[in-house]
C-alpha cells in the first residue's frame, strides 16, 4: 500500500501509475496458488497421518515435524482466498474481518514454519553432535513445551499486522484492497518489516546454518574414524544441505523485496519505476515463499525410507505393527552414536549404547 495517497471524500488515489503488465500476474499467480494448495494439502496431510498413526509422537523430531506440517496445513487453507483475490485484480471480496485474519495467518505461518525448522535444526545438532549429554533436555515434554512457545510467540508477532490491516478503496481503479495504508503508521510498518526480516529470516537462517555446519563437521570426523559409516554420513549431509538450500531459496527473494519495501516506506526509495518493480515482483516472491510449505513434506518425510514404508502400510490399511520401525530421527541419531563412540565411549560397543530418540 505504498503507491497510494488518501482522499477523505473519494477514497485513495495512486501516487505512481501502474504501468506494468499486471494481467499476466492476475492469470499466472492464481494457478500457482492452486498448485501449491493441492500439493501442500496432500503432502502435509500424509505427513500428519503417518506420524500420528504410525511413527507416533515418541520422539522430539517427530513432534516438531508434525507441528510444522500442521502449521503449513493451516496456512494452505488460506490459499484459495488469495488465489481469488489475485484473479480479481486484488479486489478484496471477503470483508474486513477476513482481511485481518487471513493476512495475519500468512505472517503467523512465516514465523511458526521458520521457528519449527530452527527448533528441528537445534534438535538435530544435539542428537548428532552431543547424543549422550543432550538426552536430558531432548525429551517429549520439552518438545511439547517448545511447540507451545513457538505457537504463542508466532501469534504475538503476527498480531500487530492483523490489527492494523484493513480494507481500502483505491479511487483511480475503483478497487477495494486488503492492506495497510503507510500514511497512517509509517514507523510501525517499517518496524514490522524489519522485524519480519530479522526474526523471520536472518536470525533463524544463521542458527540453522551454524547447526548444520557443526553437524557436517562432526559427521566428517566420524567418517574419517569409521569408513563403514560413509554412505550413511553422505546421505545425512545431502538431506541437511537440501533442507538449508530449500529454506534459503524459498525465502531469500521475498526477504530481499521485503527489505526494498521497507526502504519505500521510509521514503528512501521514491522513484516510481522502482516502486513498479517492487509491486510487480512482490507477488512472484510470495509464490516462491509459499512453495516452501509444499517442500517441507518432501524434505522431512518422503526422502526417508522408513517414512515411505510406513506410508505404504498406512495406505494399505495393514494391521502389522510398526512399533519396531525407526522414527524419522533414528537414522541420523543412530549414526551420531557411532560418530561419537570414539570420542566418549571408545571401549564400549555401539550396540550397548541406549537407543536414540
Amino acid at each position: 500500500m505504498d503507491n497510494i495517497t488518501a482522499n477523505r471524500n473519494l477514497g485513495l488515489n495512486l501516487t505512481c501509475n501502474m504501468t506494468g503488465n499486471h494481467k499476466f500476474i492476475f492469470a499466472f499467480i492464481p494457478v500457482v496458488y492452486s498448485c501449491n494448495f493441492i500439493i501442500g494439502i496432500v503432502g502435509n496431510s500424509l505427513v500428519v497421518a503417518v506420524i500420528y498413526f504410525c511413527l507416533k509422537l515418541k520422539s522430539v523430531a517427530n513432534i516438531f515435524v508434525l507441528n510444522l506440517a500442521v502449521s503449513d496445513l493451516t496456512f494452505l487453507l488460506t490459499l484459495p482466498i488469495w488465489a481469488i483475490n489475485t484473479a480479481t485484480g486484488y479486489q478484496w471480496l471477503f470483508g474486513s474481518f477476513l482481511c485481518k485474519a487471513i493476512a495475519g495467518m500468512v505472517l503467523f505461518n512465516l514465523y511458526t514454519s521458520i521457528f519449527f525448522l530452527t527448533a528441528l535444526s537445534i534438535d538435530r545438532y544435539l542428537a548428532i553432535v552431543h547424543p549422550v549429554r543432550s538426552r536430558r533436555c531432548r525429551t517429549v515434554v520439552y518438545a511439547r513445551v517448545t511447540c507451545i512457545l513457538v505457537w504463542v510467540v508466532a501469534f504475538l508477532l503476527s498480531l500487530p499486522t492483523a490489527l492494523i490491516r484493513k480494507t481500502h478503496l483505491i479511487q483511480d481503479i475503483n478497487v477495494t484492497v486488503c492492506g495497510i495504508l503507510d500514511k497512517d503508521v509509517p514507523n510501525v510498518l517499517a518496524t514490522l518489516s524489519l522485524m519480519k526480516s530479522v526474526l523471520g529470516f536472518l536470525l533463524p537462517i544463521t542458527i540453522i546454518l551454524t547447526c548444520y555446519c557443526l553437524i557436517g563437521r562432526a559427521l566428517l570426523k566420524a567418517r574419517d574414524i569409521q569408513r563403514n559409516s560413509r554412505s550413511n554420513g553422505d546421505e545425512v549431509l545431502r538431506m541437511l544441505a537440501a533442507a538449508v538450500l530449500s529454506f534459503f531459496l524459498c525465502w531469500a527473494p521475498h526477504q530481499i523485496f521485503n527489505f526494498m519495501d521497507m526502504l519505500l516506506l521510509l521514503k528512501v526509495i521514491t522513484n516510481c519505476d522502482v516502486t513498479e518493480i517492487i509491486d510487480t515482483g512482490m507477488p512472484f516472491t510470495i509464490c516462491i515463499a509459499f512453495f516452501n510449505s509444499c517442500m517441507n513434506p518432501i524434505l522431512y518425510g518422503f526422502v526417508g525410507k522408513n517414512f515411505r514404508k510406513n506410508l505404504l502400510k498406512l495406505l494399505r490399511c495393514s494391521s502389522t505393527s510398526v512399533a519396531t520401525h525407526p522414527t524419522l530421527s533414528s537414522k541420523m541419531s543412530s549414526l551420531s552414536y557411532r560418530a561419537t563412540e570414539s570420542f566418549h565411549l571408545s571401549v564400549i560397543k555401539t550396540s550397548s549404547l541406549p537407543k536414540a530418540t
